[in-house]
């Protein structure tokens, strides 16, 4: 499971790669796991709940909870520059792994288009700031993950055609130094 192996690369290799970074500080554990609890369900497997849905309601029931957590994550993240607060989390980390596909995949393919992301100024420029860390852009390739989603469900896509769009800009500026943070929680 992803959750668990995010959990492992974050310090097993540690004493072999000289790795200080914590994405999953003790002080800030509960905080992450709470956030986890509610981001996971509603967001990042909520879009597939409403892509796959075979009836209305269910389609709407996770149609909902998807937009609902969008819109409590956006005013969340006016008040703090991380999910966590101060510190980049593995919170962030998997919320970024669902938005950075979102307005190109999910607002389309799986039907959760009631809003973009891009529609949310403050998840949009948390989603950019998060990209053009060191190393983040270089593990996104938007053009397989376009063609992955739409060639690869046949039952939503029979045709398979993939979009040329939409155009995405995540090496904008964005305008997160304006909330206090510190960035990154290193062991000492």
């Amino acid at each position: 499971e992803s959750s668990e192996i995010i959990r492992i690369f974050n310090s097993a290799f540690d004493e072999l790669t000289g790795n200080r970074l914590d994405l999953y500080p003790e002080p800030l554990r509960p905080t992450i796991d709470a956030l986890n609890e509610r981001i996971y369900p509603a967001v990042n497997n909520g879009v597939y709940r409403a892509g796959f849905a075979t009836t209305q309601d269910a389609y709407e029931a996770a149609f909902d909870e998807v937009f609902n957590e969008l819109d409590h994550l956006e005013a969340l993240l006016s008040r703090q520059r991380y999910l966590a607060g101060e510190y980049l989390t593995e919170a962030d980390v998997r919320l970024f792994t669902t938005l950075v596909r979102f307005d190109a995949v999910y607002h389309g393919h799986f039907k959760c288009n009631l809003r973009r992301l891009a529609d949310y100024p403050n998840l949009s420029n948390w989603l950019r700031e998060l990209y053009q860390w060191p190393g983040v852009a270089q593990t996104v390739d938007m053009e397989h993950i376009q063609k992955h989603y739409y060639m690869s469900h046949k039952t939503i896509n029979p045709n398979g055609i993939v979009p040329k769009g939409p155009l995405q800009e995540f090496g904008l500026a964005h305008d997160r130094e304006r909330l206090a943070g510190r960035g990154i929680w290193l062991n000492s």
